[in-house]
């Protein structure tokens, strides 16, 4: 998040910076280098596609403006309260502004080159004398040079000064070496040749690559943020009798929201007043609008296909789940995967290698292969300088993720951490708890047995032990008390055992209510009559809890809960994708079993607690497998953190995105396969873009060495290869995008 400057003193803060003047990745590490050493610092992370710095930080210890400073050390402007989009804008409006006069000023210094190139002579032969006078071209060279490409120096001078290399280096080495020699043949009077075309084409080259790149950065922004757009400005909020249009910040829990047709929801609240149909479709994924009544929940973000709401405020501003779901989104795309860490591992030593291979190349040219033939030499130095390009692997990995997370979101589905889309692309078996993930969760007394008091004393003191639970059979035992009139007393001492039960007193007497593992555990008998009717139930599949009162069983409930509509289809498109299901579940057998059986799934372990579910996860990764767990975010917590992956099933709930590595934040289970083909597509487009940016070194940095490209060539080849990665990227949101309406078509 972003935090007000006017932050209190002593408190852990989580600030986010926008940065400007990043020209590569190297610069994003050597600012996340810098921060990270800084004393109160706890964690930094910082993205150069999104232009923006994350630390967590002890406001006792550190202040905002000494981060300020020391981000502006090492030649970089960090603001703060603005949005990656604006301050792409920016960034590519100042670049936009360097490109113009330096494509102006290198068209004179080109014109040099048609004398060179066969069949161009007699163009050349047209131009005016004074385009060729080399003190003309020094000066357009010049201010080229030192006025347009002053950010290339001043960012070359910071990252030496850091010890480290940008492209900033590689840039003013290359051109430089260029320009002075030029400059040295002019004033000397040597009568050329010269290489001013050289030094200027690649500033401008490199100008003209990293406009494009910003531009395609833009549209990756586009691409993966589809919650900006979402952001509604004012509300029409009624106060005392009165209704007025305020802005959405200025609104408070509890006011009373109006919308009409086709208006954006701009709170969370619950409908008070009026029918309509609402389209959920850009915070849920669901395509068909939603019909919503008095009692139903809504979410800002959303937009009202017809009718005319009346709303009861219960979360505004920041506090609304779309802004919750952003930040996590944004929390994910900063975050790096292991596939990353390992690239920008690389590109922190590529830069002095390459300049260590010039150099070598430089020496092999000068000293045996053309001895005395220092020119060609620097050239063929040169060339490798330019050709070396960091920014292209820097970029792989990183705009590709943030563009798949975004993708993801829209869907419903929240990455908390980059290396989980990695994780999940490798899946192969997935694990499935069955109350409320492949089940509805919205479990229903539907058997009652009492063996001495009646049904009515049983469902009486069932209600009283699970008063304070917010387990789905607790919640469904106090909605049966609720329809039956039971007025329910309050027990004390109530305790609540995840995977056996609830226990408490009521007038002295222990009272539980729980499964057959809590009565085999304290000794507690049933009936041969009970007994048989909970078999039996079981069969059906229902799920059984007893109730006990002293150390007698004096009834049984059974509880109803549908199998969700989409599961089967889930299971199947699971299968396709070579992933095996499981169930893991505290049931038991029976109703576990018929549970699976119509979902489609063969392997279920039943009776398990959840020490025992992660224990599985742990024995099935050891196995070899890579493993996603999908429970509901609470009981299934130890579960969750052991998987590779754990999947948290979500209602809007704050609970919900607290849990796991990925959220549901609807509970859709068919996110599920659409994420894992997400990720797979993905990591297939991550893994070209290294391909394509190692192949690029590879091959083009031997032609410059022997001397067959020429240094502009090279400069121009380097600019443009990172445009290239980015281009393949947005590739992938486009496939997304179309992959998603199929789907939806489907």
């Amino acid at each position: 998040m972003t935090v007000n400057p006017n932050m209190m003193m002593g408190e852990i803060a989580e600030l986010e910076f926008h940065l400007q003047g990043m020209h590569c990745s190297a610069c994003a590490s050597r600012v996340e280098k810098s921060l990270s050493r800084m004393d109160g610092v706890s964690e930094v992370a910082v993205s150069f596609p999104l232009r923006t710095a994350w630390a967590q930080v002890e406001t006792d210890k550190v202040s905002l403006q000494a981060m300020k400073d020391a981000v502006a050390k090492l030649g970089f402007t960090a603001t703060m309260n603005q949005s990656p989009y604006i301050s792409l804008q920016q960034e590519r409006k100042l670049m936009l502004l360097r490109l113009l006069p330096a494509i102006l000023l290198s068209l004179p210094l080109l014109a040099g080159m048609l004398h060179h190139m066969a069949g161009l002579e007699r163009i050349a032969a047209m131009l005016p004398s004074w385009i060729a006078d080399p003190y003309v071209q020094l000066t357009l060279a010049t201010v080229i040079q030192f006025g347009i490409g002053l950010p290339f120096y001043i960012g070359a001078y910071h990252a030496v000064k850091q010890r480290s290399a940008n492209m900033d280096v590689l840039v003013v080495i290359g051109t430089s070496a260029a320009y002075l020699y030029s400059h040295y043949a002019v004033l000397n009077g040597l009568g050329g040749p010269y290489y001013f075309e050289t030094s200027a084409v690649v500033i401008t080259a490199v100008l003209l690559g990293k406009y494009l790149e910003t531009t395609a950065s833009l549209r990756s922004q586009v691409q993966s943020d589809g919650f900006g757009s979402l952001q509604s400005t004012y509300a029409t909020v009624e106060r005392a009798g009165e209704r007025n249009r305020i802005r959405t910040e200025y609104v408070r829990t509890g006011d009373t929201v109006w919308v009409g047709d086709m208006e954006m929801i701009p709170v969370d609240g619950t409908v008070l007043q009026g029918d309509a149909l609402v389209n959920e479709s850009m915070l849920t994924g669901e395509s068909r609008p939603v019909h919503k009544s008095p009692g139903d929940s809504l979410w800002a973000g959303t937009t009202l296909d017809s009718g005319r709401l009346k709303i009861r405020t219960t979360s505004a501003g920041h506090a609304t789940l779309l802004n919750r779901i952003r930040e996590l989104v944004m929390e994910g795309q900063r975050s790096k995967s292991t596939l990353q860490g390992q690239v920008d591992a690389v590109a922190g030593w590529f830069v002095p290698m390459m300049l260590c291979f010039a150099a070598a190349t430089f020496l092999l040219w000068g000293l045996l292969l053309q001895p005395g033939g220092w020119s060609h030499a620097m050239m063929c130095a040169i060339a490798v300088v330019l050709t070396a390009c960091p920014c292209a692997l820097g970029l792989a990995a990183p705009i590709s993720l943030v563009i798949a997370s975004g993708r993801l979101a829209k869907s419903g589905v929240i990455v908390k951490d980059a290396a989980a889309i990695e994780r999940l692309a490798g899946i192969d078996t997935i694990v499935f708890d069955k109350t409320g993930t492949l089940t509805e969760g919205r479990s229903s007394v539907s058997e009652l047995y009492a063996c001495a008091d009646s049904t009515m004393s049983v469902l009486r003191l069932a209600a009283a032990v699970e008063a304070k639970s917010e387990h789905p059979l607790a919640v469904a035992v106090r909605e049966a008390a609720m329809k039956k009139g039971i007025v329910v007393p309050e027990a004390e001492s109530l305790t609540y055992r995840s995977g056996y039960g609830a226990e408490g007193t009521l007038q002295g007497e222990r009272i539980a209510l729980g499964n057959l593992r809590l009565l085999r555990e304290k000794g507690w008998k049933i009936g041969k009559e009970a007994e048989r009717s909970a078999e039996q139930w079981e069969r059906s599949g229902a799920t059984v809890l007893y109730a006990i009162r002293g150390e007698e069983c004096i009834g049984i409930i059974g509880f109803a809960d549908s199998i969700r509509a989409e599961a089967p289809r889930v299971v199947e498109a699971l299968k396709k994708l070579s992933v095996r299901p499981v169930m893991a579940t505290g049931d038991h057998a029976a109703p576990a079993a018929t549970i699976a059986a119509n979902a489609g799934i063969v392997e279920v372990r039943a009776g398990m607690l959840p020490e025992h579910k992660q224990r599985m996860i742990e024995q099935l990764r050891q196995e070899g497998g890579k493993i996603a767990m999908v429970g509901d975010g609470w009981n299934d917590a130890p579960a969750l953190a052991a998987a590779d992956v754990g999947i948290a099933m979500g209602s809007g709930t704050e609970g919900a995105l607290g849990a796991g590595h990925v959220t549901l934040m609807f509970s859709r289970l068919k996110s599920i396969p659409e994420a894992i083909a997400i990720s797979r597509r993905t990591l297939r487009n991550i893994r070209q873009n290294l391909l394509f940016a190692f192949l690029y070194n590879v091959l083009i940095i031997p032609f410059a060495a022997i001397g067959w490209l020429a240094p502009w060539m090279a400069g121009t080849a380097m600019a443009l290869s990172s445009v290239s990665v980015v281009a393949n990227a947005l590739l992938l949101g486009r496939r997304l995008n179309a992959d998603s309406r199929e789907a939806s078509r489907r």
